[in-house]
């Protein structure tokens, strides 16, 4: 573990002397999260001036929804964005074989490489609109209930990446551009919405089968209301099967690369 923690480490020394090269490109993803991040207050703020609840949940208990779901991106175009944008180029061009080779974990290495410094600024914006939203909510919450939906914001952007990855993996047999990624970024976009304006068989799909309402409608759930230890049961089931079908999956793309060499 301390030689991956140290390794990381080089990764992120990397990722800051790289992206200090290119200040014009710094500057204007910062410029670019900032403008998506005043559009999507905007449109809640838009909507609520017409409305009173959106599944049941008021103005501020929407705006710290908001708010953990520009975390959540950020930690996702911060830590693992890039990677997965270059897997399927790194497949198709048979340059995994450079990564099967190292004394590493190759999951780790392909997941984790490319820090994303240029976007690390958003992702301490992103952590101090969230502070302000739970700040300024109404009603007391009490540390414990904080820390409970820290925690499962974490366990949400894991999960992200894990569902990510599970749409992408599949370029190793399908030898497509990008694999089946733009059909896992549409399906995504489900969890930009409260969970609770979903009812029937589709809340079913995104709490379980397709579990985007874990990041990060669930966890503000849990943070806004009471939660209980079937609710808790049921992420960390959640959690653990994604991951499970993720490694498998991997295993078995590993199993059937052909390589450059082939």
């Amino acid at each position: 573990m301390r030689r991956y923690l140290r390794l990381y480490a080089h990764f992120i020394r990397f990722s800051f002397s790289k992206a200090m090269e290119f200040r014009v490109d710094f500057f204007f993803r910062v410029g670019m999260d900032v403008f998506w991040y005043a559009i999507h207050l905007a449109f809640f703020t838009v909507l609520f001036a017409h409305i009173g609840l959106l599944g049941g949940w008021t103005f501020d208990q929407v705006l710290v929804f908001a708010a953990a779901m520009f975390f959540v991106d950020a930690v996702q175009m911060t830590v693992f964005s890039n990677n997965m944008w270059w897997l399927p180029f790194l497949v198709n061009r048979g340059d995994v074989d450079y990564y099967l080779v190292r004394p590493v974990n190759t999951l780790f290495f392909l997941s984790l490489r490319e820090f994303a410094a240029n976007s690390f600024l958003n992702l301490l914006l992103a952590m101090g609109i969230l502070v302000w939203a739970v700040a300024r909510y109404p009603d007391p919450v009490s540390a414990g209930r904080v820390a409970l939906f820290v925690g499962l914001l974490l366990a949400g952007a894991v999960l992200h990446y894990v569902m990510t990855m599970i749409f992408i993996i599949p370029v190793f047999w399908l030898q497509s551009r990008t694999g089946l990624r733009e059909v896992g970024w549409n399906v995504s976009r489900f969890g930009s919405r409260p969970h609770t304006i979903f009812t029937g068989w589709m809340r079913r799909i995104i709490m379980s089968v397709l579990p985007f309402a874990f990041v990060p409608s669930v966890p503000c759930a849990a943070h806004l209301e009471s939660p209980i230890a079937a609710f808790l049961l049921h992420t960390a089931a959640v959690v653990a099967c994604a991951f499970a079908v993720m490694l498998a999956l991997w295993h078995a793309a590993l199993k059937s690369y052909t390589s450059a060499s082939s």
